[in-house]
């Protein structure tokens, strides 16, 4: 059968767009109106209706025009019914796919409220131009919208929500400017002067829940959060937008620090160059454990400057507070650790057979040794020799090795070691 005489079944197909343009367009019940009562009035075979609500400035990201496509290569409609021509295609390569169906004689006609596109050169060339000048009002509204933005940042007001502290108030019909939130901004500013003397990230989060001062959305303010908005430098007048994009704006908004205690807070947050992986090592924040709160014992290293200049390091153990952050157990120094742990040596290996190779080779070797002084030595006596020497003489990669090892929980708990 030829073209021109073939029946033609058609696929009703109504989209509504997010564009901003598009807003206050047709919905698709209102379409699916229309249409269908144009179907009715010339007789319109019509064999599926299809809507969606995808945007189709983006070839390819439509799944039920896509579905469209396959189903029209497939035999089973041969005809799209459609409100206007910028439903089916904002975009070069969606429009291709519908010009390529008609190419292949697949795709006999698309039909509009107002307009008929079928296989021939004229009207393949209408709908290519309407198409396209769907596409060219996406791109230039695009291009208007960067513009609009960069406007808005030159004239000092950053187009986006802004951070704690700042909430935006409605200036003309049109436009929204930044203006200070009395409720939370003294606690900003505040903020930023604790962590100018001194005072840590977990110190200002708690005190904001003490204040009960909590984000727009009344949740608490995480301390990543806190971080966050210590970094903003938003707060002292100035703006970048996008971020990264390394184009800086000087806000007309009112400041809540200085530059001067914004640069201060800047040195309390650098974080000390880390050391060679390794070159710390604290073996009994390994296996301890705190008896207050059940957090992880963590280590720090002190240095204390002698008379002669040389510097003497110190390494204490304390809380690391991750459960309860005013947890009060108190800092004890590494030398009371050992002396803990060599007090119950004897409980602390109870099966040398679960041990790493690596140890039960230095046990052997230290056991051997010992018996050539004193053939008559016991093994379980040898072992904790070797478990205090470990302990007391051994180098931190011996000590991390053996508590690695050992056969007992133990906690922490007044500067104490104490057996669960």
């Amino acid at each position: 059968m030829k073209q021109g005489n073939q029946k033609i079944k058609y696929c009703l197909y109504a989209r509504k767009s997010s564009e901003s343009d598009e807003r206050q367009a047709m919905s698709i019940d209102s379409q699916l109106k229309e249409m269908q009562e144009m179907a009715t009035r010339e007789d319109l075979d019509i064999v599926t209706i299809k809507r969606e609500s995808y945007s189709a400035k983006n070839s390819g990201r439509r799944p039920v025009f896509m579905e469209i496509i396959n189903e029209i290569k497939d035999g089973k409609y041969n005809g799209i019914l459609t409100w206007a021509p910028d439903r089916l295609s904002r975009n070069a390569g969606d429009l291709g796919s519908l010009v390529d169906l008609m190419d292949n004689e697949k795709l006999t006609e698309i039909r509009t409220h107002s307009q008929k596109f079928r296989n021939n050169p004229n009207e393949k060339f209408l709908l290519m131009i309407l198409c396209s000048q769907a596409k060219l009002e996406n791109d230039n509204r695009a291009v208007n919208v960067k513009r609009g933005i960069r406007a808005k940042c030159e004239r000092g007001w950053r187009p986006c929500m802004p951070p704690l502290g700042y909430i935006n108030q409605a200036a003309t019909a049109d436009e929204r400017h930044t203006v200070v939130d009395k409720e939370r901004a003294p606690y900003m500013s505040k903020m930023f002067e604790m962590s100018a003397n001194g005072k840590s990230g977990r110190h200002i989060k708690q005190w904001l829940i003490d204040n009960d001062v909590k984000t727009r959305k009344d949740k608490t303010i995480s301390l990543s959060m806190v971080y966050n908005m210590l970094k903003n430098t938003f707060y002292y007048g100035e703006f970048e937008y996008p971020k990264e994009s390394g184009n800086w704006y000087q806000g007309k908004h009112e400041p809540l620090v200085s530059k001067e205690l914004f640069d201060e807070v800047q040195k309390q947050l650098k974080v000390p160059i880390k050391s060679k992986w390794g070159a710390k090592e604290f073996p009994f924040r390994q296996f301890l454990k705190c008896g207050r709160c059940g957090s992880t014992i963590v280590g720090e290293e002190k240095f204390k400057k002698l008379k002669s200049g040389k510097r003497k390091r110190h390494v204490y153990y304390h809380c690391s507070r991750q459960v309860d952050y005013d947890c009060d157990e108190p800092y004890v120094k590494e030398k009371d650790i050992v002396n803990g742990l060599s007090m119950i040596c004897n409980k602390l290996i109870s099966n040398t057979d679960s041990l790493e190779p690596g140890l039960r080779k230095s046990i052997d070797k230290f056991k051997k040794m010992a018996k050539i002084y004193n053939p008559d030595s016991r093994n379980d006596k040898l072992l904790n020799d070797y478990t205090k020497y470990a302990l007391t003489n051994g180098t931190d990669f011996e000590k991390t090795r053996l508590v690695r090892n050992l056969s007992i929980k133990l906690v922490l708990k007044d500067k104490k070691i104490v057996q669960t």
